[in-house]
């Protein structure tokens, strides 16, 4: 794409973080799944996190923000910005509709959230080594979330339509979450951020299954340790 066209694309990524932050408000209520959304009910099922989790959403509905209008007054026509930005773009105008998808279907939620995160960790990948704390860092903390949230959406399909026992969904995309975490942070190699907010998930869904499911809650603490030992060995380059 020719550079003309750079600042462009700068200009929409910033409207487009602030129409994902601002979707919630143009959602009546959403505070995850309706348990009746499923045939198979899921009323405080082992897969999801502990409600306090969700919190994680204001900062980086606010970090990619700024971020992006860092990027368009100091870097709009920088070549590394623009490829990021041309993965991200998509990544937050299917996320500015997943909410009210969510309130519709669970299965289309769980499709729209795989393309979210797929292109999410496209942009990280070419994110600019410099500049990491308005480029990479948010990006790594939006595509973190979305590698356990992403993980969780299946398995509450399979245990909402009655593929998989609840616990042993659990048990299984608890454990694909965390390999995904670590396996992203191991071959990014840099952007802790991203490991960070897969941490935060995990340590969220310990906190979920302690009393009730604790065999998940084993699972989540060993993927915790596996993402956060590859997390460590990207402090030294951030």
């Amino acid at each position: 794409m020719s550079g003309p066209l750079r600042p462009a694309v700068a200009i929409l990524t910033l409207l487009l973080a602030i129409a994902f932050a601002a979707s919630p408000y143009f959602v009546d209520s959403f505070n995850g799944f309706d348990p009746n959304q499923f045939p198979v009910p899921q009323d405080n099922p082992p897969v999801q996190p502990a409600g306090y989790a969700f919190a994680i959403w204001g900062a980086i509905y606010l970090w990619l923000i700024l971020g992006a209008a860092w990027g368009l007054f100091k870097a709009r026509q920088d070549g590394q910005w623009h490829d990021m930005r041309l993965p991200l773009c998509l990544s937050l105008a299917v996320g500015s509709t997943w909410l009210w998808v969510a309130t519709q279907s669970p299965v289309w939620a769980a499709v729209l959230i795989w393309v979210m995160l797929l292109s999410a960790l496209g942009a990280l990948f070419v994110a600019p080594v410099r500049d990491r704390a308005w480029a990479a860092y948010p990006v790594g903390l939006y595509a973190g979330w979305l590698s356990a949230a992403s993980c969780v959406s299946l398995g509450l399909l399979a245990a909402g339509y009655g593929y998989l026992d609840e616990n042993i969904a659990g048990l299984i995309f608890v454990a694909l979450a965390a390999l995904i975490g670590a396996a992203v942070q191991a071959a990014l190699g840099r952007t802790p951020t991203y490991g960070i907010a897969v941490i935060w998930a995990l340590i969220a869904v310990i906190v979920a299954n302690w009393t009730d499911a604790r065999d998940v809650a084993y699972v989540a603490l060993a993927g915790a340790v596996i993402v956060a030992l590859a997390t460590l060995r990207t402090l030294r380059t951030g």
